[in-house]
């Protein structure tokens, strides 16, 4: 079976292709390895082979497994790329460097105060839903505006960017296409948005921050998620 080290290799290579396809600079797109339900064991593989971007989902699991593998490799930085509960600020301010699901103003009311207590610099991003599904977090295409203006001025939070998960059932396109040109509009430069199946695209359409996962790990032993926490693909 292909190891993972060997599928790093296989999605940098396509990575390369893609930005140089579509005239994307080099090092303008940052590939983030999610591990979420893998161990240590089966993710130091990917750290020895240079990968040192790394998302998980929950913030509960993260702090099993990433503080020991921190203190192993220096360079290591974490993205939370599935919801965030309010009362899960604290941890996750504390733990991860970026968080990708900034959805709610209860979540950046809790996300400001705890970046002031601790002093701490995370980078932050808006989920927005583009399908507007109703099962799955992030804020309408209509209000992420609005709700950007209110995490900066209200919150005094700083946001670099956007973030989409798009329908499993549609093209990526259209969502990765409406994402960027929210983006541009509210001056946001940074684009999460992209996985396993369709990276490319997004590449294509200017995505700075893709989240891998079975196309990097292999399949997931956990049981399925809800739709609303499937960050990473």
């Amino acid at each position: 079976m292909m190891g993972q080290a060997t599928r790093l290799a296989e999605i940098r290579t396509r990575i390369d292709r893609a930005m140089a396809e579509h005239g994307r600079p080099p090092g303008s797109v940052r590939l983030i390895g999610v591990t979420k339900t893998f161990g240590a064991e089966e993710i130091r593989p990917l750290i020895a082979a240079g990968l040192r971007d790394f998302g998980e989902n929950r913030v509960q699991e993260a702090a099993g497994k990433w503080p020991e593998l921190r203190g192993e490799t220096a360079g290591i930085t974490l993205d939370l790329i599935g919801p965030l509960q309010s009362n899960k600020a604290a941890e996750a301010v504390a733990l991860f460097d970026t968080i990708h699901s900034v959805d709610r103003d209860r979540i950046a009311a809790a996300l400001a105060k705890e970046i002031t207590r601790q002093g701490r610099n995370v980078t932050l991003f808006v989920q927005v839903n583009t399908g507007e599904e109703p099962q799955k977090a992030g804020v309408s295409p209509q209000e992420t505006a609005a709700f950007v203006a209110r995490c900066q001025g209200v919150h005094g939070l700083a946001i670099s960017g956007l973030m989409a998960i798009p329908p499993v059932e549609e093209s990526p396109g259209p969502h990765f296409a409406l994402l960027a040109k929210l983006g541009k509009q509210l001056g946001l430069p940074r684009l999460s948005m992209g996985m396993s199946a369709d990276y490319e695209t997004a590449i294509a359409f200017g995505a700075t921050d893709i989240r891998i996962g079975s196309a990097l790990m292999g399949d997931r032993p956990a049981a399925p998620e809800k739709a609303g926490n499937l960050a990473s693909g």
